[in-house]
This record gives structure tokens, C-alpha cells and sequence, in this order.
């Protein structure tokens, strides 16, 4: 039985990668956002900026708030380029690989179901991927940091998650990934 469930896993890394690559970095429409989808965004992003705020004086809960909201930003499907590149460690050296990836992913979510701060500056995160609003990644670990006063999604995390697409070797530009 064991040997089932991590034969189907192994086997269906490599069409989630490309799934969640596709989510994690789609493009976004440009122009022609709803007025309530960008209302949605510039709430999340104000509420994420306070989050923050308030994380980098100390306050953990604060912290663990700011960090969940901004990974479900990183990986929604809604979310822009822009926004991904704002919650992403070292994000704009990842800007033109976010803008280059297509948007076949604008079912994508994600829902953080553990944050261990490890220290100020750093959490471990455990979260879960959901395509079409069916867990597609489980309980997978990643790392955000505090960066310039905002919980970003560690860059490392991201090629992680680049390597489960391309059969787990990562793109080049992760070579100097932290």
C-alpha cells in the first residue's frame, strides 16, 4: 500500500511542477483587471504591508499572518507578476522567468498550515498546493525570510519548486539561489 502512494506521487511530480511552476510564475493580464479583483489585491497587499510592519517590531503572530498571507500570494493564480516579485526573496533577479511562464495556472492556491519561526528573520513553513481547489502538493516545507520589513518566500523555496518541473534539477538562474 505504501509503495502505491509514493509510486503515484513520484509519478505525478513532474505534471504538478509544471502546474505549479505555470501558477507560481503566470503572467498577468496586463490590463483589464475586474475593479473588484484589484481591490482584492491592493487590500491584501495593504493588509500584508501592515502585517509586515508590525512582524519586523516582533510581534510573532503578526509575522505568521504576514508569512501565510504572502505565500498565498506567491503561488494564487491570481496574483500578477508583480506581486509574486514583491513577496519573492530576490525577486526581481527572478522577474523575467515569472513574466516569461504562461498562465496556465490560474486555479493554483496555496494554504499554510504551519509556520515554525526559526529565528526574527526566518520561518520554516509548511504549506499545501491546490489546483482547482484539489490538494495537488502536500504538506510541503519551504523557508521565508524577513526582507527590507516584508515576509518573502525564500528564493531557494521557489527553485524548489522551479527543480519538481524539470525533473528535479533546478533552472540555472537557481544556481545562486540562497
Amino acid at each position: 500500500m505504501r509503495f502505491h502512494r509514493e509510486a503515484r506521487r513520484i509519478l505525478a511530480i513532474p505534471a504538478i511542477g509544471l502546474a505549479i511552476v505555470a501558477a507560481t510564475a503566470a503572467c498577468s493580464s496586463g490590463g483589464g483587471n475586474s475593479g473588484s479583483k484589484a481591490t482584492a489585491s491592493a487590500s491584501a497587499s495593504s493588509s500584508s504591508a501592515s502585517a509586515s510592519a508590525s512582524a519586523s517590531s516582533g510581534n510573532s503572530s503578526a509575522a505568521v499572518a504576514a508569512i501565510k498571507a504572502n505565500w498565498a500570494k506567491f503561488i494564487s493564480g491570481s496574483s500578477s507578476t508583480s506581486e509574486r516579485v514583491s513577496v519573492l526573496e530576490n525577486g526581481q533577479k527572478f522577474s523575467s522567468l515569472i513574466s516569461a511562464m504562461s498562465a496556465l495556472g490560474k486555479t493554483a492556491a496555496a494554504k499554510v498550515t504551519n509556520v515554525q519561526m526559526t529565528s526574527p528573520k526566518q520561518a520554516t513553513v509548511t504549506y499545501t498546493v491546490y489546483l482547482g481547489g484539489k490538494p495537488a502538493l502536500k504538506n510541503e516545507k519551504g523557508v521565508s525570510v524577513l526582507e527590507n520589513g516584508t515576509w518573502k518566500v525564500t528564493d531557494a523555496s521557489f527553485c524548489a519548486l522551479l527543480a519538481l518541473q524539470n525533473g528535479g534539477k533546478p533552472p540555472s538562474i537557481c544556481s545562486s539561489a540562497s
